[in-house]
């Protein structure tokens, strides 16, 4: 099998979802990554594990832009015709994996959590269900962040770096403007040893308090699952997943979260993780060390009580 691994970056740094895939790729057979950008050829010596690195070049692509991403991608696949192209499925992947699967009429499987030559294996439903499906070469998957070990994709090495000239990237309708980042002042979550965590089980923000006392009991600090800062009952610096921050701390407390993807992506190194949740399905019991049904509302203040 010839894979082309799409490789994500922000920054000047390489996201973990390119590593994953690179790992599973070199297992599967023959690693290619598609790198692109501009002024953005050093991140190639992270890539060890490839076999080749097809880094495009231009000032069109210095930040993210789906039509320019996309034209890009669709020539590089055009060009090296592999039998699986792997994208993330990230805010990014999920644009760039649709539009290419309609341009060069290519098969898509999304939310893919494993990938052979002839099966794609899905997490729908927040990982409530595993959706097998059959598929043929060539075909693209968009990977949830997670799915494999990044450190599989990690290694020293030096792949062939091979220079690909972009096509014409001009007269996009899409223009970047600006990269809005959170702003600076609160609870640095990625240096706390002990965090509480909150889901959608919590109800509604007038719950948030007891949540924030058992924290201050434990000598920790509060943070979210992603639907908390959505509805803005806490801020983005809060916020846990792949979507927000990766942390490791030595006690994880999960109030309340069912365990999708890509917040477990977000915690699932912690030292000690235990969850909290009435539903005995929910897939963060997949990951926790320890675990209740008993309900949350029930359990924390005596908790706190008995701290």
């Amino acid at each position: 099998m010839k894979v082309l691994i799409v490789a994500e970056h922000l920054n000047g740094k390489l996201e973990d979802i390119t590593f994953e895939m690179l790992g599973k790729a070199k297992e599967l057979g023959t690693a290619e990554v598609a790198l692109l950008g501009h002024n953005a050829k050093d991140l190639a010596a992270q890539l060890g594990k490839a076999d080749t690195v097809i880094y495009m070049d231009s000032p069109e692509l210095a930040q993210f832009n789906p039509e320019t991403y996309g034209k890009a991608l669709k020539a590089i696949v055009e060009a090296r015709q592999p039998d699986i192209v792997l994208i993330g499925n990230t805010s990014m992947g999920m644009d760039l994996a649709a539009a290419l699967s309609v341009d060069l009429n290519m098969p898509l499987v999304a939310y893919a959590v494993d990938v052979a030559p002839d099966k794609v294996v899905s997490s729908l439903y927040g990982g409530k269900m595993n959706v097998e499906s059959s598929v043929s070469t060539p075909f693209i998957a968009s990977v949830l962040a997670g799915s494999f070990p990044a450190d599989a994709g990690r290694g020293d090495g030096s792949p062939a770096i091979e220079e690909m000239a972009a096509p014409d990237l001009g007269g996009a309708k899409v223009r970047f403007k600006q990269l809005i980042e959170p702003e600076g002042g609160d609870v640095d979550i990625t240096q706390q040893p002990i965090l509480v965590s909150v889901g959608r089980g919590i109800q509604n923000e007038d719950n948030l308090p007891m949540a924030e006392e058992l924290a201050g009991k434990l000598g920790g600090a509060v943070s979210a699952s992603r639907p908390i800062i959505d509805n803005k009952w806490l801020p983005k610096t809060r916020q846990v997943g792949k979507s927000g921050l990766k942390v490791k701390p030595k006690l994880y407390l999960a109030l309340g979260i069912s365990g999708a993807p890509e917040h477990i992506e977000g915690m699932k190194d912690a030292d000690l993780i235990i969850a909290v949740n009435t539903d005995p399905k929910a897939p963060i019991f997949d990951y926790a060390h320890y675990g209740t049904t008993v309900d949350l509302f029930d359990l924390v203040p005596a908790l706190t009580s008995k701290l």
